[in-house]
């Protein structure tokens, strides 16, 4: 499996790749790619967003 978080976004293609949770863009080898991660009832959470801007929407709404 490939993982999308990879830093450095190697082997990840369109269809592999997450999607902001935003706008919801493919998010493919992005500089501006940012994933925020937290525990939520002991389990792991996480949500991709392909730049700052989104990010501060989503925590904006």
């Amino acid at each position: 499996m490939v993982d999308p978080t990879s830093s450095l976004g190697d082997d990840v293609d369109e269809e592999n790749a997450p999607e902001c949770a935003t706008c919801g863009e493919k998010i493919v080898q992005s500089p501006t790619h940012r994933v925020v991660t937290w525990v939520e009832d002991g389990t792991v959470q996480h949500r991709h967003f392909c730049s700052d801007d989104c990010r501060e929407s989503y925590d904006a709404s």
